[in-house]
């Protein structure tokens, strides 16, 4: 106790020169925090949109080795491969395909005299229950939209202000392509995600896409489903595989020409480059934690030259090393903790402020584990940096430092 008094009665004595030296620990911790704070708040709000679909969701698409697209074999994704999974494989609650255009002929869009880009694709009835995401206004699909190829369509809030609809929308007619689709339903809003807008679509319905398209071609699919029972995923997929590979007619020593992928499978790739991202960043800027940890020492060693008659008195007055070594090693920890502490708080302000000017860029979030790592390696760097200045101290001769002018 009597170490920590006379840490914290030198650095009060010395309040400037000890905020300055704590300020350039500060700085290297606010760097740290502002960079990680911005990634973890993006691979925070990525990890919710995919929990949203559930830990029961599967994404089935076509996969083409770059050698074999080169030679112009591209594999593909059927409407017979979707029905053999339907028919053939247990445990799945709801099923819809996903048909993008391959050749945008639909991505323009009109009313009246009014002309957008957007994305447009086919879907089944079931797209909302798999995707879990509903229309806020008129309603969505219904199995005999599909089966009569009707052209009815839904559409993303961004679409109605783009095209200046009349709010909300429903009843008008839109131009897809070169047909007229009645709006029949509004998506509920999901705001944008790294400056684009998720709100800026069209859905139709799978048939009246592939009218739309032209039907005398096989195009290629997605397949979305929902699992009744998560437990059991592993042996979905598993049937999955084998039923495709049945269906493609693959032997036993080719590769699966699909992907079957689950939302944990994308959020945990998704998740493993921005951990990569974060932690090449922070070691970037981590090395201003090292500049700051050489200052304290240089000061330390300047304070401990300042303070020799003190030290002298100290041990002449019965001060032991082990005293000695300890008041200087807390008068370092205590500016390092002091100014890791504030370039938390500094860092949080500044990744806010960044977070908040980049158009759509999410929230920051700041977990409890990159508090704790930043303030422990302050205190890290206190340690590592003062025991040399604290050592030199506890090693002075006390008659020599009683001398020293």
């Amino acid at each position: 106790m009597d170490c920590a008094r006379s840490a914290l009665t030198s650095l009060r004595a010395h309040a400037f020169r000890s905020f300055l030296t704590a300020l350039g620990i500060a700085i290297g911790v606010a760097a740290v925090i502002s960079i990680v704070s911005i990634v973890q708040g993006l691979s925070y709000t990525i990890s919710m949109q995919f929990e949203s679909l559930g830990s029961n969701s599967i994404t089935i698409r076509s996969f083409t080795p770059l050698r074999e697209q080169m030679l112009g074999r591209n594999a593909k994704l059927t409407e017979a491969d979707l029905q053999a999974i339907r028919h053939k494989v247990n445990g799945v609650s709801h099923i819809t395909p996903v048909l993008f255009d391959p050749g945008d002929s639909t991505s323009r869009v009109g009313y009246r005299s009014r002309n957008a880009m957007t994305r447009v694709f086919g879907v089944g009835a079931s797209y909302i229950d798999v995707n879990r995401i509903y229309p806020q206004q008129g309603r969505f699909f219904s199995q005999d939209d599909d089966a009569r190829r009707r052209l009815v369509c839904i559409v993303g809030t961004e679409v109605i202000e783009n095209l200046e609809l009349p709010k909300p929308g429903l009843g008008e007619f839109v131009r897809v392509g070169e047909e007229w689709c009645k709006v029949i339903g509004v998506m509920e809003r999901r705001g944008e995600l790294f400056g684009f807008s998720q709100d800026d679509y069209i859905l139709l319905p799978f048939s009246t896409m592939q009218r739309l398209l032209g039907g005398s071609r096989e195009y290629d699919i997605q397949v979305q489903l929902q699992l009744e029972d998560p437990e059991r995923s592993d042996v979905v997929i598993d049937r999955i595989r084998r039923v495709l590979r049945e269906q493609h007619k693959l032997q036993g020593a080719q590769a699966d020409d699909f992907r079957v992928q689950t939302s944990e499978q994308l959020s945990a790739s998704f998740n493993t480059i921005l951990d990569s991202v974060t932690l090449v960043a922070a070691g970037i800027v981590g090395i201003s934690l090292l500049v700051g940890g050489i200052g304290i020492m240089n000061i330390m060693l300047v304070s401990v030259t300042e303070r020799t008659r003190e030290i002298g008195i100290l041990k002449a007055l019965g001060a032991r090393r082990a005293d000695i070594l300890l008041q200087f090693l807390i008068e370092a920890i205590v500016i390092c903790l002091f100014g890791g502490v504030i370039g938390v708080a500094i860092g949080y302000g500044v990744g806010s402020l960044i977070a908040a000017i980049i158009p759509g860029m999410p929230s920051v979030y700041m977990p409890a584990w990159v508090v704790c790592i930043s303030v422990g390696f302050s205190v890290a760097v206190g340690v590592l940096f003062g025991i040399l200045p604290a050592t030199k101290a506890a090693r002075l001769d006390p008659i020599e430092a009683l001398r020293y002018e």
